[in-house]
């Protein structure tokens, strides 16, 4: 079953691009990344898919419910953390995190304890006095303590240290090991490597990949580090070439052979062959017309 079903879907400001023509579809169980820098329309695609703003074509589902007929079902089934979260002032956080239960028509005071004593969160104080990692904190438990079938975050470590992010991923994992489906909107790319089994590539409005991160990260490129001097201006397939004073490093999908022949005369005191990572992969996927975009 899917959880997620986005089908045709675009999105105008007037005249201004948001989304187009998006299909997507996310199965329940899923630990899925979506990925783009900031104005790719990740933020645009989730608050259309919750039926926050509507749509100008197309159709989102959620659990098979249609996101605007069904819109107050589909919440009540949602934990949603926007990038960035606003609270009512003068409240603590307490006062907080219970109102957002009693909008579900929940109890969920043990579970906001366990959230808040794992984010090492304190709920007497009041929400202005936060810094904005401790209100990003607010926000995770509000979005996770009534313990939803689907999560979606929206850009959701930004504010939070390195230790907390590692703790925040940690609560992921458990509730997705739990059978919660976890839709994960980042630009970090390390994130979505560590956590995600599928992720879609969205730029410019338009997904231009989605497939599992494995194949997502698998190419025939190669990231080559040569110590020495080598002239590479004759060799095919070099691009994203970084010269240092002793080396120079390069991605390469040209012929294994041409390069061993340019290797063979030159003076090299050392070499290192390697996969690229997901972010070297991910730029490639954002170059157009031989520019980074």
């Amino acid at each position: 079953m899917d959880a997620i079903k986005i089908m045709k879907l675009t999105k105008y400001y007037g005249k201004h691009r948001g989304i187009i023509d998006l299909d997507l579809s996310v199965k329940k169980g899923d630990f899925f990344g979506f990925i783009g820098p900031n104005g790719a329309g990740k933020s645009t695609t989730i608050r259309t898919l919750l039926g926050l703003i509507s749509p100008t074509e197309g159709s989102t589902q959620i659990f098979g419910m249609d996101a605007v007929e069904d819109k107050q079902a589909i919440l009540h089934k949602v934990g949603y953390l926007p990038s960035e979260a606003a609270f009512y002032s003068g409240m603590k956080v307490k006062d907080v995190l219970k109102l957002s239960a009693g909008l579900r028509k929940k109890d969920c005071g043990a579970e906001a304890k366990l959230l808040c004593e794992r984010l090492q969160l304190d709920t007497a104080r009041k929400v202005e006095e936060l810094s904005f990692g401790n209100r990003k904190k607010v926000a995770i438990v509000c979005a996770l303590q009534h313990c939803p079938e689907l999560l979606i975050l929206d850009e959701p470590t930004s504010g939070l240290d390195p230790l907390m992010q590692k703790e925040f991923f940690d609560i992921l994992q458990e509730r997705n090991k739990q059978g919660a489906t976890v839709f994960l909107s980042s630009h970090v790319l390390s994130e979505i490597q560590r956590n995600c089994t599928r992720a879609a590539i969205i730029r410019d409005g338009r997904i231009i990949a989605c497939d599992s991160v494995d194949s997502l990260a698998r190419t025939s490129a190669k990231r080559i580090t040569i110590h020495g001097q080598v002239d590479l201006d004759k060799l095919d397939g070099v691009r994203d070439r970084k010269d240092s004073m002793d080396s120079v490093s390069f991605l390469y999908s040209g012929d294994i052979h041409d390069l061993l022949q340019v290797l063979s005369a030159c003076q090299l005191s050392d070499l290192t062959i390697t996969e690229p990572d997901l972010e070297e992969i991910f730029l490639h996927y954002y170059e157009k017309d031989g520019d980074t975009v």
